[in-house]
């Protein structure tokens, strides 16, 4: 039985996407009120206690590894992630519904800011939601392959994209890695692993049941490992630069 589902209904809207979408521009215009500035967005003390950062992580501030994913550096960065969040995260809403797709949303935010906080912190500010978009861009693989559709132009975007995330300064690569490697593990997880149970019983509720425990132990190793890394960190050196 496929957990894939694609809703063909004429008046059908992606609502978790726009919802998404409507989350990050209000905290845009949070910090571009607090910070004075639309360019300068992230110059304040209460937009910097919510996004990554060596000191951040040594005062134990956990919330900013999910706040950060909702925060951009300037009208650029977010006006260019939110016409990505729309493009990939209207197919994936539809095709999956929207409860995994906000779940996927959610553990390649996590998986962005896990990879950050063990190897990419180096003295920055890291804010945006590319590392979940990343992650949408993966699911998206996944689902290509799933439906044996043809993902020659998918691979090429996200082969140029990651090849952006290399070569171009202030970009997160890890934050990019980290999302797109656990929203393509997740799912995969949930398209592929309930062809694992016996053909007879391979029912839609027990292949739900299979695809949200692989989400539950996903999240919990995330999460898991964001803490432990908020609960040893070192004290930081306080000089940071940006990085989105």
């Amino acid at each position: 039985m496929s957990v894939l589902g694609t809703t063909t209904r004429r008046d059908w809207q992606p609502v978790a996407t726009y919802s998404l979408i409507a989350v990050n521009v209000i905290a845009f215009a949070f910090s571009a009120k607090a910070s004075g500035s639309i360019d300068q967005n992230m110059g304040a003390y209460e937009v910097q206690r919510l996004a990554l950062s060596e000191p951040a992580t040594a005062l134990g501030w956990w919330w900013t590894s999910v706040t950060s994913g909702f925060l951009h550096f300037g009208p650029i960065h977010l006006l260019v992630n939110m016409i990505t969040l729309y493009i990939f995260g209207r197919d994936i809403e539809q095709i999956l519904g929207r409860v995994r797709f906000v779940a996927i949303y959610a553990v390649s935010l996590l998986g962005g800011s896990a990879a950050v906080l063990w190897f990419g912190l180096e003295n920055t500010l890291t804010a945006g939601a590319s590392g979940a978009i990343f992650g949408l861009m993966g699911a998206e693989l996944i689902l290509t392959l799933r439906m044996r559709a043809n993902p020659t132009a998918l691979l090429v975007l996200i082969g140029v994209n990651v090849f952006a995330s290399f070569t171009i300064a202030g970009i997160s690569l890890l934050g990019h890695l980290g999302g797109l490697a656990a929203g393509a593990v997740l799912t995969a997880g949930i398209v592929y692993a309930p062809e694992l149970l016996p053909a007879g019983r391979r029912t839609r509720s027990r292949a739900s049941v299979v695809g949200w425990s692989l989400t539950a132990v996903l999240a919990a190793l995330l999460v898991a490992a964001i803490a432990v890394r908020f609960a040893t960190f070192a004290d930081p050196v306080p000089v940071l630069r940006y990085r989105g």
